[in-house]
This record gives C-alpha cells, structure tokens and sequence, in this order.
C-alpha cells in the first residue's frame, strides 16, 4: 500500500502572534506577487521537517518557532523546531495519535532520538540503509539514506523548477538518488542495499589483500629472496645438519674427557698447589712490606724525640752559663750587689744549676732503647722479606715449568679433538643460523599464502554476495519492467496533455530513471526553462499517478512544488495545460494524495477546482510581520544567486 503523507497544517510562532495555514484538500494553491512569502513558507516547511531550509529574515527575525502537523503512514505527529541557533538542533515532537509528548529528537544523524529516525521509522524504512555504488569495482560501502534524500522527491524547490530534476546533475548525489527511487518504488529494499554495501566493502579488502600480496611479492622478488619450495629443502638440509653436528659434539665429549694419565694429573696437582701457596706468598710479601713501613715511621718518630731532647739540653747548657750584669726585668745593675754563694744572682734563691750534666736521663735512655729495638726488629723484617720474596721466585718458577710440561704432555692428545670439537660447534652453530633465517623467509611465503587464502576467501564471500544481489534483483526484474511500462505510458500522456512543443517522444531512462526527450536526456533536449519546467511537473505527476495507481509502493503520495510557472512567462497555454494536469492527478484518486503549489497570478482560463490561498502585500505568509512593499523586496532566489 502506497505510504500516506499529508501535511495538515504549519504553525509560524512570531513575535506579533501566530500565523496558521491548514492544507485539508488535496490540491492547493498559494497564489500572490513575487516577494510576498511563499517560497519563505515552503522553506520554512522543509526546515520543520529537520532539513537546511533557507529561512528568510522575516523568518530568522521575527518568528521564533516553526511547527508542521503531518501524517505519515499510521502515524500523525506535530513537529515543533525553534529558529534560534542555539535551539534549532532539536525537535520538540508531539505524537497526536496517542497524545504523547516524545523527547526531543535531534536533526544529526548520529545522535539518539533522532528525528531522522522517526520519520524514517513512519515511512516504512530503517535509518541505516545506505547507497552503495553500483560499479563492480567501488570500494564505497555508500552514504547513509535520510529522510532528507526522500524530502528531495516530494519538494520541488524553485532553485531547481527549470534548471534540474531531483538534484540529477549533481554526481556526488546521483548513486543515492537512483536508490531512493528504487527504494520507494520497492525496486530495491533494505537487504538488497545492505549486500550492496557489503560487496563494495569486500572489493576494498580484496583490493587490499592483493595489493599486499603484490607488494610482499614484489619485495621477495626484488631482494632475490629464496622461493618457497627451495627455502623448505633448504632448511630440511639445515636441519639434517644440525642433527649430524650433534651427534658428532656428543662422540667428542665421550672421547675428549679421559685423555689423561696419572703423572699428568700429578704435576696438575702439584701445579695446583704451587698456584696456592705462590698466592700466600705475594700475600706474606705485602704484609712484611706493610710491617717495615710502620717499623721505619715509627723509627724516624723516636729518633726525631731524641733530637729534641738533645737541643733541650743544649740550649739549656748554654743559657746557664750567662751570667746576668742586670736584671732582664728592670735593668738594674746586678754587679753591686751581694749575692751569698751558691744562690741565683738574679733572684737570690739556691742555684741548682752546676756544672756538670747527667747524660743518662731516663727518657734518652727509653728512647735509645727503643730506637735499638726497632733497629733489631727491622734487621728481622728485611731477612724475612728478602725470604719470602726468593719464595715468590721460585713458586714462580715451578709453576711456569709445570705449565710447558703439562702442555707438552696433552698437546699431542687432546688439541685435534679439541679442533675437531670446535669445527663440530661451528657447524651447528652454522645450522641453527641458517635454520633461523630460512625460518623468516618461510615466514614470509607463509604470510604471502595467508594474503591469498584471505584474498580467494574473500573474493568468494564477495561472489556469493553478488550472486545473491543478481538472485534478489531478478525476482524484481518483472515489477521493475511492469512499473517502467506504467511510467513510461504516463509521462507521454501527461507531456502530450500539456502540449509541450518540439517534443516527440517522452520516456523514463531504465536505469537513472530521468526523462529522456526525443531519445535525448532533458537536460540536453532544452536550454530553456520552461521545457525544463512541463517536463517537472509531467514527470512528477506521472509517479504520483502510477504511485496511487498501484497503491504498492512505499512512494509517499505527497509532492510540494514551488513557482512551476516561473520559467514560463507568456506562454498560457502551457501554463494552463500545467495546473490542469495538477487538478487531473489530485481529482483521479480523491483522498490518495495531496499537491501543494506556490504560484503567482493563475492563468484566467484555469478553474478554480482546488482550494487557494492568495497572499499579496499587504496580506503576506508572514501576515503578522508588516511587509515593506515590493520596492524592498529581495528574493530567496536572487539571495542564492548571489
């Protein structure tokens, strides 16, 4: 069943009051000059329904709230977007069905609840769809389809009344376009587009897997890297090697160990222990020498007191035979005076002083002593020194002639094994080396065959989805040709009932699904604008008359149309012809679909079978908002030329 939609009503909250318009027929007409509003309030619908409608000022300025109250499918909600910067990115929405106030859902795609995925939800449709590239070679898993891809079919803006269809001459759209159209005529569906998507995405890894393989490939190849199967013999040989010089390594332990004899192990013996008493030895030696620096420190120390006890009494000799004249204190003559005898004459008291010394004091006799002592006990030192270093000598001595005998005694028996033993250790270490390295090399041909397994995997992954694509397409190959047949017939009909002139031929493309015009794409039939404007309104009548027709596509049965005249200027009969194929589709299937046209003055031939709303200057859309005249007016067109 074709998808219901009907906008009921859209609600503009200025800052003078409300301004309200109901749509409850199914076709209507805004009529009025240029400048008095009508694209605003289209615009301005767009941008309830979430999408980037161009506000005008009056809008930006004046109105702070937009509110659109739609039916899409079973569903009835009430759309309420705020026109401040700071607000616009959330929707207040209402579900008047179930008079429920939902939370505010937001007009990013990624964000949740998303308005996107309400609407889509409503439609019939999930929000994760994407249009893949139909190419074999793409590896774009395609961009995601919104609500404002479907918007694009059932508004036709006046930006694009005579100059494009659907937004068809932009390239970047033109994959999603063809999508969308498949989707609502259920050419195509969800499953279908998520295998699209999926197969565009194996070609990426498939591309990838055998660009790496190349690569590894062409560096193997280019650093002369051994092949595969010469690597695996290679490191079998390496391998065998290995094992040979083991083998070889453990008969030359068994044989090197007991090549000795008994006077060898002797003078081993004997050598031995000559190494350690030589090292007590050189020990004695520096203790001895230690002892002798002490003794000689200590020697020069009594000697040095014994120098100065010899200068005390020297000076003490030579300071008693002074006789004083006067005294050292004041002066005074000491010659007159009567000193008795043996008494000082300088302070009168018992001269202790004679004239003979005791040169055996008892401290220069403890010194001389020890100064004896230590010259006896060096005497000591230098006899043991002298000893223990012929000792050093000799050990020395013994030990260098143990060492050549010991040597000349093993040469002859156990330097070839040795030899032999040291080639068998290097062959294995020879083995294991090139074992190493072959082992990275297989490494790499065992990653090159990964990258081909993964790629001949994913190559069949990729076929088995392509398979199932063409299965699933060629169940929908009849209702595609059958749908095509009922297009193609109704937009010929509708081009001859508007009588566009120079045209003789009209057809649907099978594949971009555009009009063809003589055999020619539209956009190449005519430069002119208003070829361009009769074949929109044909094309798009004629899918909302095989859309309702049908009454089994997801084609929601709605289409919003701005200024269809404006490219037409004195051309009446056309104009006539137009608004007449409008009021035939709204009139064939009462109820089934709903057209919204902005206009300027209808032509007078025209009846007024539809409801109209006339706007003019002194009433505009905006009606609360003054309107500054048509000396002031500035289009949303021109803006955009601009």
């Amino acid at each position: 069943m074709t998808t219901t939609f009907r906008l009921n009503s859209v609600l503009l909250d200025t800052l003078e009051g409300p301004v309200r318009y109901a749509f409850p027929t199914d076709l209507t007409l805004l009529a009025g000059p240029t400048g008095v509003g009508k694209t605003t309030l289209l615009e301005a619908i767009k941008y309830g329904f979430g999408g980037d409608g161009m506000l005008a000022p009056v809008v930006t300025e004046n109105v702070t709230d937009i509110s659109v109250d739609v039916t899409i499918g079973n569903a009835r909600y009430l759309l309420v977007r705020s026109t401040d910067a700071n607000k616009r990115g959330n929707v207040r929405v209402t579900d008047l069905r179930a008079r429920e106030r939902l939370p505010d859902h937001s007009t990013g795609l990624d964000q949740s609840p998303s308005l996107n995925t309400l609407l889509m939800g409503a439609l019939g449709f999930t929000d994760h769809m994407r249009a893949a590239a139909r190419t074999g070679s793409s590896t774009n898993a395609g961009t995601r389809i919104s609500f404002a891809d479907i918007l694009s079919f059932l508004y036709i803006a006046q930006s694009e009344m005579n100059r494009d269809i659907a937004r068809s001459q932009d390239p970047y759209l033109e994959s999603k376009r063809k999508t969308v159209f498949e989707l609502l005529f259920r050419l195509t569906d969800a499953e279908i587009l998520s295998l699209r998507s999926e197969a565009n995405r194996l070609n990426g890894q498939v591309a990838a897997a055998q660009q790496e393989t190349a690569t590894i490939r062409s560096f193997l190849q280019t650093t002369n890297t051994t092949g595969k199967e010469e690597a695996l013999d290679a490191y079998g040989e390496a391998a065998n090697d290995q094992i040979a010089a083991e083998a070889q390594l453990r008969v030359l332990r068994t044989t090197i160990n007991p090549v000795t004899d008994r006077e060898t192990q002797v003078m081993r013996d004997l050598l031995t222990d000559t190494e350690r008493r030589l090292a007590d030895a050189r020990a004695t030696v520096t203790s001895l020498t230690r002892q002798r620096r002490e003794v000689t420190s200590e020697r020069r120390r009594v000697e040095a007191d014994l120098a100065r006890l010899e200068r005390m009494r020297d000076a003490g000799a030579r300071i008693a035979n002074i006789e004083f004249v006067t005294c050292p204190r004041c002066l005074q003559s000491l010659t007159a005076r009567n000193v008795p005898e043996g008494a000082c004459r300088v302070c009168l008291q018992h001269d202790p002083v004679t004239g003979e010394h005791d040169d055996d004091q008892y401290e220069q006799r403890q010194l001389t002593d020890q100064l004896r002592e230590m010259e006896a006990q060096l005497d000591t030192l230098d006899g043991q020194l002298a000893f223990a270093r012929e000792a050093v000598d000799d050990r020395e001595a013994l030990i260098k002639h143990l060492t050549v005998e010991i040597e000349n005694r093993t040469s002859e028996r156990v330097t070839p094994r040795l030899q032999a033993y040291t080639d068998a250790s290097n062959k294995l270490a020879d083995a294991r080396a090139r074992q190493r390295e072959l082992e990275t090399i297989l490494r790499q041909w065992d990653r090159v065959d990964d990258l081909a397994a993964t790629e001949r995997r994913l190559s069949a992954d990729r076929d088995r989805v392509r398979a199932d694509i063409a299965r699933r397409e060629a169940i929908l190959k009849e209702r595609r040709q059958v749908i095509l047949d009922e297009l193609n017939a109704e937009f010929a009909r509708a081009m001859r009932s508007i009588g566009v002139p120079s045209i003789e031929t009209a057809t649907i493309h099978p594949t971009n699904y555009l009009p063809l015009l003589n055999g020619k794409p539209f956009q190449r039939a005519s430069k002119g604008g208003g070829i361009i404007t009769a074949t929109q309104i044909a094309y798009w009548t004629s899918i909302l008359y095989v859309v309702v027709s049908r009454g089994d596509t997801d084609f929601p049965s709605f289409l919003l149309i701005d200024s269809p005249r404006m490219a037409l200027n004195a051309a009446t009969d056309i104009s006539a012809a137009l608004y007449q194929r409008l009021a035939t589709v709204a009139a064939a299937r009462p109820g089934k679909l709903q057209l919204i046209v902005a206009d300027n003055q209808l032509p007078e031939t025209v009846q007024r079978e539809f409801a109209e709303i006339d706007f003019d200057y002194d009433h505009p859309t905006v009606s609360t908002i003054r309107h500054p005249g048509p000396s002031a007016v500035k289009t949303m067109h021109d803006n955009e030329e601009e």
